[in-house]
């Protein structure tokens, strides 16, 4: 009877470490899927955005105090993406996404447009500053 008792918990202790893995993967996969800076996130359809109503002219601004509209100014993923690329010209997407802790697919959309502002150019692989 021992025999048996042993053989059943090593196989569910090997079933359980496989789970461990599976969960593991999916988990990646949903936060893949799900983050905003991933190609699927896009096709996902968005949530109606509830309007505020008219506000008086004397009513306090709703919303976060002190935080402009609009895009954020200095230190963008993209500046962050050309300073790699100056101090390690020929840097790859996969390298960079590596060194800036962000997934590649993100880079692959700001790094064409960094090449069509001018600011660097692409040869093969790697990416490397206009200048040079």
């Amino acid at each position: 009877m021992t025999g048996f008792v042993d053989t059943a918990v090593k196989s569910i202790e090997a079933r359980l470490r496989e789970l461990k893995d599976e969960v593991g993967r999916l988990e990646a996969a949903r936060t893949a899927l799900t983050s905003d800076d991933s190609p699927a996130a896009d096709a996902r359809p968005r949530r109606a955005r509830r309007t505020a109503p008219q506000s008086t002219a004397g009513a306090p601004r709703r919303g976060r105090p002190g935080r402009p509209r609009g895009r954020r100014g200095g230190n963008t993923r993209a500046s962050q993406a050309l300073d790699l690329v100056r101090s390690e010209p020929g840097i790859t997407i996969p390298r960079l996404a590596e060194a800036l802790k962000i997934q590649p697919n993100y880079l692959y959309r700001v790094m064409p447009s960094l090449e069509k502002d001018g600011s660097i150019k692409r040869d093969g692989q790697g990416w490397f500053p206009a200048g040079e």
